[in-house]
């Protein structure tokens, strides 16, 4: 009820009220195991309780405070490593997660690899073979391609959630995820090899490695076998839902909602912030000093920025919603919602990118100081390609449409009205030969299907 989740919420937030970013990441690293054993956030509430693991990612977003390192390993811990054991364990794994609640220990999510990272699509190059004689699974990367990168997390965790491609009797069955120990009592387990990905521009209080595996041996216990298991030295399918990239990808829909709201949420904090500033700084003008809030360029800026904040907020309200329904259900998202919630990170990220670079042009020198917010701006890079880059998102849309005007072409059903239609029948008549050149109409259909989606998800009748 409305009265239980405001006293969670006052917890909450005076839980990370000290959360700061000008500390090493292992002192960071701490901060979040105390709040995992604090038990205020429980790793099982993406399913029992969505909106609160939602509105946690929300609530920890601060410009001021703090940049992205935290927010990231806070999402790497609660949606990446524990969501994925989540959504595809069975009770055993179900019950390790308790206990790695109850511990205080921290994991992280073992997918993107070396040659395969946000601008390359969901590619696994690295192998988990069973090996009948051991009863046991040969993690391997092959080459440096199928190093984990920027595993976020990976320099302190216990445990990893690693995706690799299963290979039963030399027959591929594709990625499917594993629960590992990273390091025993301390100590890096043997054939797991780590390295730092070096020093960056924000968020050095969060850990980022690579992961090079070599002849690791994981029981047969490792398998997250919600959806398929090792049964009599054969690959079985346990439900009639194939294990593919796409289950694996749950937590990347998930993730690309609450990395839409938390770019809505530093944008909305960085323009109220910035508002109390300028309403106080006094500017010359003939006659009497104004606000700098009432210079016009500013005034209509702070005006469009409320405006269109408060509305992709309640879109992604909305998608979020429906998205709590299928997390309750344990289901698994209709095309359609998948659509919808790549539609809310692409447009959530790039509108806070904009308005908030366009805050930056419009106040000064006060852009350039410490404790403004301005100085965490590349939080809202950070989101721009976390949880699949939005340029791949869009590519993705553009493709899609293109590929229903084809079939509608074929069959003699071509759409003939609106800006999808023109784009799409431009982008067809070009093929995949043209593609590359014609990037900026791709862009520009996936930027008219966006706004389509927000207009039919807001209720507004006007399509492009």
């Amino acid at each position: 009820n409305s009265s239980s989740m405001e006293d969670w919420e006052k917890k909450w937030v005076s839980l990370a009220s000290g959360i700061r970013s000008d500390v090493s990441y292992t002192e960071s690293s701490q901060v979040l195991r105390d709040l995992i054993k604090s038990g205020l956030l429980r790793f099982d509430d993406m399913s029992n309780n969505p909106e609160r693991f939602f509105k946690a990612h929300r609530l920890l977003v601060d410009p001021v405070k703090r940049g992205p390192g935290f927010w990231i390993r806070f999402t790497v811990q609660y949606n990446l490593f524990a969501g994925t054991v989540l959504g595809l364990g069975g009770p055993e794994h179900l019950a390790e997660l308790e206990k790695i609640q109850q511990q205080g220990q921290l994991g992280c999510f073992g997918l993107t690899e070396r040659f395969a990272g946000v601008n390359s699509g969901l590619v696994v190059n690295t192998t988990a073979e069973w090996l009948p004689e051991k009863q046991m699974f040969r993690l391997h990367s092959p080459n440096e391609g199928a190093f984990k990168n920027w595993i976020s997390q990976g320099l302190t965790a216990e445990k990893c959630a690693v995706i690799a491609n299963l290979i039963v009797a030399g027959k591929s069955y594709g990625p499917h995820g594993f629960l590992m120990d990273l390091r025993r009592d301390g100590k890096v387990v043997e054939g797991v090899t780590l390295g730092d990905m070096g020093r960056k521009t924000t968020g050095n209080d969060l850990d980022n490695a690579w992961i090079q595996f070599t002849n690791v041996l994981l029981p047969g216990s490792a398998l997250l076998n919600r959806f398929a298991d090792i049964v009599d030295n054969k690959y079985v399918q346990k439900t009639k839902e194939r294990m593919r990239i796409e289950i694996i990808g749950q937590r990347l829909l998930t993730g690309r909602v609450a990395v839409a709201q938390a770019a809505l949420e530093f944008a909305k904090k960085l323009f109220s912030h910035t508002k109390t500033y300028s309403n106080d700084r006094r500017c010359w003008a003939p006659g009497n000093p104004l606000p700098l809030s009432e210079i016009p360029q500013l005034q209509a800026l702070y005006k469009e920025a409320e405006a269109e904040l408060a509305k992709l907020s309640s879109f992604c309200g909305k998608v979020e919603a429906q998205l709590r329904l299928v997390l309750q259900a344990g289901g698994i998202p209709a095309a359609s919602l998948v659509h919808a919630i790549a539609v809310c990170k692409v447009s959530a990220v790039e509108t806070a990118i904009s308005l908030c670079h366009r805050l930056k042009q419009e106040v000064g020198s006060y852009a350039l100081m410490g404790d403004t917010g301005f100085e965490n701006l590349d939080f809202l890079n950070c989101c721009k390609f976390a949880e699949g880059d939005s340029r791949i998102l869009m590519q993705k849309m553009a493709r899609d449409a293109v590929r229903s005007y084809s079939k509608a072409n074929k069959a003699g059903k071509i759409p003939t009205a609106g800006k999808v239609a023109e784009l799409c029948a431009f982008l067809h008549k070009g093929g995949q030969p043209k593609w590359n050149e014609n990037f900026r109409e791709v862009y520009q259909l996936a930027a008219t299907i966006i706004a389509n989606e927000i207009s039919d998800w807001m209720g507004a009748k006007a399509k492009l």
